[in-house]
């Protein structure tokens, strides 16, 4: 996913047991939504990196090294 400061944040998606799916970002801390389908996930991702990217701002975000 490419965020507006076009730098590009993997996003690691699962489905709970509610059938909703769940998605975390690994480089920011404590940045993770959920939706109904992946579209509002997505959706709500991209808000939740840019709320990420506020809040961490004078932080160095790690590259993803990979799991």
């Amino acid at each position: 996913m490419i965020n507006p400061t076009n730098r590009e944040f993997y996003v690691i998606i699962e489905r709970d047991e509610d059938g909703y799916y769940v998605g975390e970002v690994p480089q920011l801390q404590a940045c993770y939504s959920q939706g109904e389908t992946i579209d509002e996930l997505m959706a709500n991702m991209k808000e939740v990196i840019e709320l990420c990217l506020e809040t961490t701002s004078d932080e160095k975000i790690p590259e993803f090294i990979g799991i």
